[in-house]
């Protein structure tokens, strides 16, 4: 996974000068600071899932964390009430109640927002989503 550096924010990216929005990066244990519990919990068990299927870089901005493979495959997101998974999929969700919403960014690329709200939610469904979400991601080129 080569990677690309921005010389200003120091934030990493899949290619040379990508177009982003400067900002410092921070860490993970800040984002998650003040947090209920389960949401950090959520978050390493997300992370742990998705390091046995091959190299994940974490980028952790003041909103969340963005994973990423060779591009964006989720966005962690911590909110007031649920944590918010959002996965870069070439399809929608269908059929699941923590599936809040989902909107194309692309011809064939959809953001799917999961919602989780407590302990133990991160179980074999949100797996196959995240594998599916990793497979796209260090795979495709999308636009």
């Amino acid at each position: 996974m080569a990677r690309w550096v921005c010389p200003q924010c120091e934030r990493e990216f899949d290619k040379a000068r990508q177009g982003h929005v400067c900002v410092p990066g921070g860490t993970v244990d800040e984002t998650f600071e003040g947090r209920p519990a389960y949401q950090r919990a959520a978050y390493d068990a997300i992370l742990a899932f998705l390091a046995e299927l091959g190299p994940v870089h974490e980028d952790a901005v003041k909103v969340g964390v963005f994973l990423k493979a060779d591009r964006k495959l989720a966005e962690v997101r911590p909110m007031a009430r649920a944590l918010s998974v959002e996965l870069y999929l070439p399809r929608r969700i269908e059929g699941d109640a923590r599936v809040v919403r989902h909107y194309a960014i692309g011809r064939e690329r959809f953001v799917n927002v999961v919602r989780l709200t407590g302990d133990g939610q991160v179980d074999e469904r949100l797996h196959g989503w995240l594998a599916e979400a990793y497979e796209d991601a260090a795979t495709n080129l999308h636009t």
